[in-house]
């Protein structure tokens, strides 16, 4: 069962002039798009151990995390207009796609707001296997062939949320990713979707999720409590640019912990 201990917010978090927002602004009740009516539907196998807290247990904490999550993205998406959000990690294994499969669930809210989740590590992609869903063509022939996108989405059931799979990348993820290609991708998905999340390479091996984090709103980080190193945290931040990191999500602590392990991101990064 996931269990995170909880986000850390900046202090004093605004929008920032220099910062790419979405112009999208929070629609007042759940909007039906007519582009995603007809979206295929594939519908997602869980296993009992499962990935996705909702799913294992709606009163655990986990679960319980993720909808005070989903409250404060709430809070910052009318604020500052917030869309699209990267969700990456410093290094391997620290738990990133799990928490984009949770969190896609809760900002979905069953199919109530338009979500989409892709699938952007054109290296090892997992998001589709932690589904149990076939391999599909998705971003990487966008990126390579010019496709419409929204032909490669699927609507998965019963998370009632939308997927744009990796597909299979014939020329090299890195330069697929640095290429004109992905800005125009997410320029043609933005009016269908109130969120839009991507889960990429983790920082430190690759280049790919600063790629990626300049063409979104805002970067989710993840880390795991007791395995990510302190300083592989701070290069991250330091790589992706400290005001575009809207938070770090730690995985695998309770929140008591959370000043133990990590005390200097503690005093920086406060809830409000």
């Amino acid at each position: 069962m996931i269990n995170f201990s909880e986000l850390l917010w900046k202090s004093g978090q605004r929008n920032d002039p220099g910062r790419r927002v979405s112009s999208v602004a929070e629609p007042e009740e759940s909007r039906v798009v007519p582009a995603l009516e007809h979206a295929p539907v594939a519908r997602a196998q869980f296993d009992e151990g499962g990935r996705i807290a909702q799913l294992t247990d709606s009163r655990s904490s986990g679960a319980d995390r993720f909808r005070f999550l989903r409250m404060r993205l709430r809070e910052l998406r009318e604020l500052a207009k917030l869309q699209s959000l990267v969700i990456t990690s410093p290094m391997p294994e620290d738990g990133k796609s799990t928490i984009a499969l949770s969190l896609a669930t809760a900002l979905a809210e069953g199919g109530k707001h338009p979500t989409l989740l892709i699938d952007a590590d054109l290296h090892r992609s997992s998001i589709a296997t932690n589904l149990a869903l076939p391999p599909r063509p998705g971003l990487a022939e966008c990126l390579e062939d010019g496709s419409n996108p929204m032909s490669h989405i699927v609507s998965v059931e019963p998370l009632g949320w939308y997927l744009l799979e990796a597909g299979e990348a014939r020329r090299n993820p890195t330069e697929l990713l640095q290429s004109a290609a992905l800005p125009a991708v997410m320029q043609g998905i933005a009016p269908y979707f109130e969120w839009i999340l991507i889960d990429s390479p983790p920082v430190l091996p690759l280049t790919d999720a600063l790629s990626i984090s300049r063409q979104v709103d805002a970067t989710l980080l993840v880390a795991r409590a007791g395995r990510t190193p302190r300083e592989a945290i701070e290069e991250s931040i330091k790589l992706i640019g400290q005001k575009h990191v809207l938070g770090i999500v730690l995985n695998g602590a309770g929140a008591e912990g959370l000043s133990r392990l990590y005390p200097q991101y503690y005093g920086r990064y406060e809830k409000k």
